[in-house]
This record gives structure tokens, sequence and C-alpha cells, in this order.
């Protein structure tokens, strides 16, 4: 019978003290405490009922499994009672079967123990493989199902590929949407405030030798160059007409060999006349040892060429020629020198490397005739110019007048890529290599900028520049290294501090100015950036 539920679970259980009829007093606390002792009372109950009730359930299986295996037991017994009966009624009746009836009834009791044997087995397999299937077709359906994951790996791989392709060509998608709206912007507003491009034909009449000297002067030349080659039209006109240039004193601002106060003659020396007479420096020069500084040696060469008197006069004569004639290269270069703008190293090595090209052309020419193929200008300028690119080497072999439809066995007259003008300029091909030179070295040293990761106005040390420049061209020997890092740090060479000495971390330049002074000089990359493993 279930216990009646206590009155007091409805209670609060804070504690109360509550009178009885008859006057005594309830704590609320210790009714909380008898309800849960019953609760654990009625739990252990269940539990002991639970425990009783799964006994009770193992034994009832027990009997179970008993009387199963005698119902099997007995019905073995029957099926062996029912089989000595037919033994034995065929027994009785031998004529049958024409045998002995011992022999039959020996063979069928085997047969039957066979059978049962046999049948055992059969249920066996079948409880034990049911659910099996053929060898045979699991090998087919493994075979099937790996080709299927074959499939499903390489469909993956193919989708994650064209994944990576989609957002590639999103980026570029956008990038070109921005460059677009940007090139829109810029075409608007050149359109806004452009200019009408010049009618450069109207220069014919002013410049001198007419339309046929305006027509060479203009051929192949831009804008901007048309406007250089115009200012220096009438800057030589003008030039002509002043007999004297005034001095520009003593101040250390002035070049050497321009201090000089008052009135100086102008010479006025033709434009080929000054050519001249700076291949002749140039060549004076080259067969010096170059100990003093090269204005030094230019007032000196004039004073030897024109007396003490004249030299002055000729020293501003010149300067004013050079200065005004930027087109010209013998002059340009020659005032670049001059004014510090560029080492004389590079005009030097220039040279070098154009006698060098030469001389080999020279070698390849076997019959002495002047003449090369194709090809082999192709394995004398490779050779030359170990590290330059294909494209690189197309360009020169274009600008000496190679062309698509060309043959390896065509004819060049290679003497002729190295003749200069009455005015010094040289011929397409020395131009190129000449502009392939700039650009290499302005590749070289955005490359030193960027492997050295600082801003232009951040300070760098004498290490950091080493390591940048043996990281991006390892095959630079000790002394070419040595030669960047002076001219870089304006240290004489052989003071040069070696890798490791305390001395080194002292000194400090600019990145900038560091850039600015490696670009005055004669920069070039020794070798290769990624150095092949030796074998």
């Amino acid at each position: 019978m279930a216990s009646p539920k206590p009155r007091c679970s409805s209670f609060a259980t804070t504690s109360r003290t509550h009178m009885r009829p008859s006057g005594e007093t309830i704590d609320d606390s210790f009714v909380t405490e008898t309800k849960n002792t019953q609760n654990r009372k009625l739990s252990q109950k269940r539990k002991t009922l639970v425990s009783k009730l799964r006994k009770n359930l193992a034994e009832e299986y027990l009997r179970y499994l008993s009387e199963r295996d005698a119902r099997k037991i007995l019905i073995a017994d029957l099926n062996e009672l029912r089989y000595q009966r037919e033994d034995r009624s065929l027994a009785q009746s031998p004529g049958i079967w024409g045998e002995d009836p011992v022999k039959l009834t020996l063979a069928l009791k085997m047969a039957r123990q066979d059978l049962t044997r046999t049948q055992m087995e059969l249920n066996t397999m079948k409880a034990n493989f049911g659910d099996v299937v053929p060898r045979r077709d699991f090998e087919m359906q493994e075979k099937t199902n790996k080709e299927l994951q074959e499939q499903l790996d390489s469909l993956r791989g193919d989708y994650e590929e064209v994944c990576k392709e989609h957002e590639i060509l999103l980026q570029l998608h956008m990038t070109t949407l921005k460059e677009r709206d940007q090139f829109h912007s810029e075409l608007q507003e050149i359109q806004r405030t452009s200019t009408p491009r010049p009618d450069w034909s109207k220069c014919e009449d002013v410049v001198a030798g007419g339309p046929d000297r305006w027509q060479m002067l203009a051929e192949g030349k831009n804008s901007d160059q048309l406007v250089d080659v115009l200012l220096e039209e009438i800057g030589e006109g003008l030039l002509r007409e002043k007999d004297f240039f005034p001095g520009l004193g003593y101040g250390e601002a002035i070049p050497p060999f321009l201090r000089f106060d008052g009135l100086v003659e102008n010479k006025k020396p033709t434009k080929k006349d000054v050519i001249n007479l700076l291949k002749d420096a140039w060549k004076q020069r080259l067969v010096e040892e170059q100990k003093e500084k090269f204005p030094d040696f230019f007032f000196s060469f004039l004073e030897h060429r024109f007396g003490p008197g004249e030299a002055m006069a000729w020293a501003y004569t010149i300067f004013e020629n050079i200065k005004l004639f930027r087109s010209n290269e013998v002059m340009s270069q020659f005032y670049a020198v001059l004014m510090g703008k560029r080492s004389e190293s590079v005009y030097i090595k220039q040279k070098e490397t154009v006698a060098q090209l030469l001389k080999e052309m020279t070698n390849a020419d076997s019959q002495n005739e002047g003449l090369i193929t194709m090809e082999n200008l192709s394995t004398v300028l490779k050779s030359t110019f170990p590290f330059k690119k294909e494209e690189k080497i197309l360009e020169l072999m274009e600008a000496g007048g190679w062309h698509p439809n060309s043959s390896n066995a065509d004819l060049i007259n290679y003497r002729l890529l190295f003749i200069e003008d009455e005015e010094g300029q040289s011929m397409p091909f020395v131009q190129k290599l000449w502009e392939q030179y700039v650009d290499e070295k302005d590749e070289y040293l955005q490359e030193l900028k960027q492997e050295l990761g600082l801003e232009l106005h951040d300070e760098v040390t004498l290490p950091k520049v080493r390591e940048a420049l043996m990281n991006i061209d390892p095959s630079l020997d000790k002394q070419t290294l040595n030669g960047y890092l002076s001219g870089a740090f304006q240290v004489p060479r052989t003071e040069v501090p070696e890798k490791g000495e305390e001395k080194e971390d002292g000194i400090v330049v600019q990145v900038k100015i560091a850039l600015e002074r490696l670009q005055m000089t004669d920069i070039r990359r020794m070798g290769s950036r990624e150095q092949e493993p030796a074998s």
C-alpha cells in the first residue's frame, strides 16, 4: 500500500514553528529532514526491488536455456529412435534392396550422421556468413570504389585550382577596373588641361639648313626630345652671338676650372671642333694613371693644348657648349663626368665593353672580311653578356639589323655597328647597349633597396649594405664589393673595414644618398642571384 503524501511538501523550506492541536510546536526543518529520510528509504527499496527482479530474470533465462537444450536433446533422441525403427524395418525385408542388410544399415547410419553434420555446418555457415558478400563481388566493388575515389580526388584538385584561378581573375578584374577608372580620370584631366600637339614642321624654316636638316634632327625623336633639339638650335645661335662670358668668381660652389673674375673671351668653335676636343681629352685621360681629379685634369689638358693664357677662355667656351648640347652623346657624358654627376669609370667601362664586343666579333670573322652571320652575332652577345635575358639579346640584334624574317646564315657588316657620325653620335646598336646598361643598373639598385627593406629617409649601416649586396649578387668578389661600399659611403677603398670589425657599424648613411651615389658609379650584376649548387 502506497504511503500517503506528506502534507508538509507544500510548505516553504524556511524554518517556521507550527502549533499542533495539542499545543506542541513542530519545526519546518524537522519536517523537511523527515521527508528526505523517507525519500531515501523509498529509493533504497526501489534499488532492492530492481536487483531482485534482475536476479529473477537471470534465473528465468537460465531455466529457458536448460529447457531449450533439453528439448533439442529430446528431439535428437526421438529422431534416433525413428532411424532405428526404419533400420529394423529395412533389415526385415532385405529382398527389396538386393544388398546386405547390415551393410545397408551401416551405410544409412553413416549417411545420416554425415547429413546431420552437414546440416549443422550449413546452419553454422548461414549464421556466420549470411550477410557476407562473395570475394569476387567485394574486389570488384573495391576496385570501382578506388577508381571513383581517384576521380573524386582529381576533380577536387581541379575544383580547388579553378577556385584559385577564379580568385586571381577576380583580383585582376578589380585591379583592371581600378586602372580603367584611373586612366579614365587621367584621360579626362589630360583632355581638360592638354594643349594641341605642336606642328613641328613649322621649325623647318627657322632651323639653319632648312627642311632637310630639320628632318635629320627630328628623325626618331619624341616631342620632349624635339624641344631639346629646338632649344639647342636657338641656344647655338645665341651662343655664337656672344663675344665674352662673365666670370663666375672664386666661390667654393664654382668648379675649379671656372674660377675667374672678369670677362672671358668666347672662342666660338664649331660643334664638331668641341666634340673632337672632348675625344682628345678622353684619349689622354685613358692613357694616364688618373691620379688627379677629372676637373683638374680637364683644365691641365686645356693648358697643355692652348697655353695657360687661353686655357680659361677655352674652359668657359667648352663648358657653355657641353651644357647646351645635352642631346649629343659625347657632350652629355663629358658634362656629367665633369660636374660629378657620373663617375668616369662608367664611361671607361662602357668603352671597354664596346671594344671587347668588337674584338669578339673580329675573332668570329675568320675570313677577315668584316662580315659575320646572325648566329655568330647572337653567340658573341650571349658569351659577352651571360646574364642578359633573351629579350635583351634580341633587342641588341634588332638594333644591329636583325629582324624576325632573318636567317641565322644572313651576313652583317659588324664594323658598321661601332662607327660614329661627325658629331660623335653612336650607331643604334651601341646606343641600345647603353640604354640597357642604364636600365639594368636601375633594376639592380631597386633590387638592392627592396633587399634593405628600408625607406629612403632611413639610415643604413655599412654591414647591412654589404649583406644586401651579397644576397642579391652572391658572385661579387671582395674587391668589387669594397668598390661599391666605397662609393656608397664615400670611404676610400683601402679604408673600407673588413667584415666583423667594430668600426663598420659606425659608418652610416641615408638610404637615398647611398643609392644616388651608387647610381653615379659603375655598378652592375656580376652573377645570377640564385647560385647553382656545386656538383
